[in-house]
């Protein structure tokens, strides 16, 4: 199973920052990509981040400069650091490991073998 975790609770400032990890258990995530995804409440889902086996790399438009994923394999862990968060940021976040499918500039769920069970981060004064 994958499970999504975040650290330091998931109440953050505007402007603040909060790290999510995202650990596997029963296999090993550096065979897989790793995708981060998040929905709020009446929107659609969206694609995060992604980082593959090789460690490259994806961000939404919407997190670029604001967000870094990254992948400690001998901890069996991928982590999304997020900074400057924004009340817009507010949603459930979902790690997902399988692989990193970009469509028309999108991340997209397509190829992922196991959802984590997501962790809610809410940015608010």
């Amino acid at each position: 199973s994958v499970a999504a975790r975040g650290v330091w609770g998931g109440l953050v400032q505007p402007g603040g920052s909060l790290r999510l990890s995202c650990a596997a258990s029963g296999f090993t995530l550096d065979n897989y990509a790793i995708n981060w995804f998040r929905q709020a409440p009446g929107k659609e889902r969206e694609g995060v981040s992604c980082i593959s086996s090789m460690y490259s790399t994806y961000y939404a438009d919407s997190v670029k400069g604001r967000f870094t994923i990254s992948r400690d394999n001998a901890k069996n862990t991928v982590y999304l650091q997020m900074n400057s968060l924004k009340p817009e940021d507010t949603s459930v976040y979902y790690c997902a490991a399988g692989a990193c499918t970009i469509v028309g500039g999108k991340l997209l769920p397509y190829g992922v073998h196991y959802w984590g069970k997501g962790t809610l981060v809410t940015v608010s004064s």
